[in-house]
């Protein structure tokens, strides 16, 4: 008999769970799991079993439908999640209100579902840890590692055969390849792409370029504050990332130059039209690489860090470059380190005419070709190092850009008209540090008068230091301090990943107001990072850092030190046996506390700007979805 008011049709007893479990729909229709829908195979057979059915549909495992069934309460059917032939793809979402660069990845990402979806996939979408480089203090590459590490634990820990990376401002790409690299399940990156042209009347006006530029203004007294924020306002007109080769656009150039993102698509501007479309063909391709079980490990190989080392050059790209791409190669595994940026890169033209290097912003770049343009002239010049590397297209980068020329040879040049030839970054060493790097293509005529024209010891000067410890140092002091002259040298220290901490971009530093209206520039160097908006040629990187032991922490103002281009050297001209007396009476060199948890995680467990500011604990645990399997059962 049925329990009194009840219309489940039920007995009072209700018999064991058994009865109730072969019941098949309790005697209700159900459209989530209907009877005859039961996640049976249908489509496309992967190359290998889908991870995700290990959840989902795996008889064995008597706790499946406590898997399932939570993911049911949205609408989804069993068809969609527990048939072993439609792969789950993962979008990992970068954009928020708080990361605005990034922002049109809140629409776009309905473009990569219906891209999923119509492959036979099925999409889930989830929240990245917001990485905006304008905003975050103390830096936002503080943010990377913890990027990282969070995407690393969605990729490996939840049911997912395939990821799209929405990528954009800075370190959102590198974050989200490496954490691709570590977890080694199959992956896609897909830009938010730049912001319009930005312009001053008819003048063109570069995010981030424009900033340095107004910047130096100020200080030369030739606008006021109210001026300085108008002028850089002006850069901003659209959605997107910086319309510069600034990090943004160097680092996704890059994403596609080591044959993780579609051809062509890393330079399409935020609001084109053209965008939704490869957002499309992006979700519509990762079904595709889960199918065919192509992985990060089948992409990122030696050889494609080389392609993107050369085309880096081609680009102008940004300084940041080698950090990250060193982060991304040892998190899957291969060798990379700066000298190879030199090696590889050095020798090679500037090609593209873009700010901060040339004169042009990302909307002609773009309409000139793109990466694929770049690419066709380095390899009808035999100038790519390897044509013959796989991409996620399934074919070679050689086969994608073969033959695609520039439309506009003022904005990407060919070879026998470059904007600079041997334009790649130099590897420096020495008794000043072991590692650091400088980009030449943005010297400038009067930078190479002032310090690299000495007929009697070419590319290279020496001469006094001014020392600052942090910016705050440099700004409370630089304009006070009537020893700084014409062939100074400033030095900013205690900027790296444990000092400041995380390395944040504050080297790139302008000479007093005095000097700039005289038309005099200052060489920089230190053991942060500049934005890859600056035009300065500073040098970079410098790794041991201060706060590590680094001898830029034992440096006094008015050492003489010598910087020789040609031999690759940096050298403190100060008697050893005085810097290690100082070393001994100056003791570790101070950072300011820690303000959050992971401020001071970070500092315990991270490398030098050299070695991409891993963390070497992290760098251990490599194809994960190869080596360690599927987590063990949570209940």
């Amino acid at each position: 008999m049925p329990c009194e008011g009840c219309t489940c049709g039920l007995r009072e007893d209700g018999g064991d769970e058994g009865d109730i479990l072969e019941q098949t729909n309790l005697g209700v229709r159900s459209f989530t799991a209907p009877a005859e829908d039961r996640g049976e195979p249908e489509g496309v057979e992967p190359a290998v079993p889908l991870r995700s059915k290990q959840w989902w549909n795996n008889p064995s495992d008597d706790m499946c439908g406590a898997y399932v069934e939570r993911y049911l309460n949205g609408g989804l059917t069993m068809n969609e999640i527990a048939n072993k032939h439609k792969p789950i793809i993962g979008i990992a979402q970068t954009g928020s209100d708080l990361a605005p660069c990034n922002s049109g990845h809140v629409q776009l990402a309905k473009r990569v579902r219906d891209g999923i979806i119509a492959a036979g996939g099925t999409p889930f979408e989830f929240p990245c840890h917001p990485i905006q480089e304008t905003t975050k203090r103390p830096t936002a590459s503080l943010d990377r590692n913890f990027a990282y590490l969070s995407l690393v634990e969605v990729l490996f820990g939840y049911p997912m055969d395939g990821v799209v990376l929405l990528t954009g401002c800075d370190k959102t790409t590198p974050a989200l390849l490496m954490a691709a690299a570590t977890v080694n399940i199959p992956a896609i990156c897909m830009n938010v792409g730049p912001m319009l042209n930005g312009y001053a009347g008819r003048r063109l006006v570069g995010s981030g370029t424009v900033l340095w530029d107004a910047r130096a203004a100020l200080a030369a007294g030739k606008i006021d504050q109210l001026q300085l924020m108008q002028t850089v306002a002006t850069s901003a007109p659209s959605l997107g990332h910086c319309n510069t080769m600034g990090t943004a656009s160097t680092m996704n150039a890059l994403a596609e130059a080591l044959g993780m993102a579609l051809p062509g698509s890393a330079s399409i501007p935020a609001p084109y039209r053209e965008r939704g479309a490869c957002a499309y063909q992006t979700g519509h391709r990762i079904v595709d690489l889960v199918r065919q079980d192509v992985k990060p490990s089948d992409i990122l190989t030696r050889e494609a860090f080389e392609n993107a080392i050369a085309l880096n050059t081609a680009i102008g790209g940004s300084t940041n470059a080698p950090i990250h791409l060193n982060a991304i190669a040892k998190h899957i595994g291969v060798p990379l380190n700066n000298e190879d940026w030199q090696k590889v890169g050095y020798e090679l033209p500037l090609l593209v005419n873009i700010q901060p290097a040339g004169e042009y912003l990302c909307e002609e770049y773009h309409r000139a070709g793109g990466l694929p343009a770049v690419a066709a002239e380095l390899i009808k010049h035999n100038l790519l190092p390897h044509p013959d590397a796989l991409t996620v297209s399934g074919r070679s980068i050689g086969d994608n850009c073969r033959g695609d020329f520039s439309t506009d040879k003022r904005v990407i040049r060919p070879i026998e008209k470059p904007v600079k030839t041997s334009a790649g970054f130099l590897h420096l060493s020495g008794s000043l540090f072991d590692s650091a790097i400088m980009k030449t293509s943005v010297i400038s005529q009067a930078f190479r008068e002032q310090y690299l024209s000495n007929p009697d010891d070419p590319m290279a000067f020496e001469g006094p230091v001014a020392v600052f410890d942090g910016p705050e140092d440099y700004h409370h002091r630089i304009e006070s301090e009537a020893d700084i002259q014409a062939g100074t040298i400033l030095i900013m220290r205690g900027a790296g990943p444990q000092g400041y901490p995380g390395a944040a971009e504050v080297v790139n530093m302008i000479p007093p107001g005095r000097l700039i209206r005289q038309g005099i520039e200052l060489p920089c160097i230190g053991d942060g990072r500049q934005s890859g908006t600056s035009g300065s040629p500073s040098i970079l990187n410098a790794s041991p850092e201060a706060a590590t032991g680094g001898n830029l922490g034992i440096l006094k103002d008015g050492d003489i030190i010598r910087i020789d281009l040609a031999r690759g050297r940096a050298d403190i001209k100060v008697d050893p046996k005085e810097l290690e007396a100082r070393r001994k009476e100056k003791g570790p060199f101070k950072v300011p506390k820690s303000q959050t948890p992971w401020q001071e995680l970070f500092r315990e467990n991270v490398s030098e700007l050299s070695e991409g500011m891993v963390i070497p604990k992290a760098v251990k645990y490599q194809r994960l979805a190869q080596t360690a399997g599927i987590p063990r059962r949570n209940h």
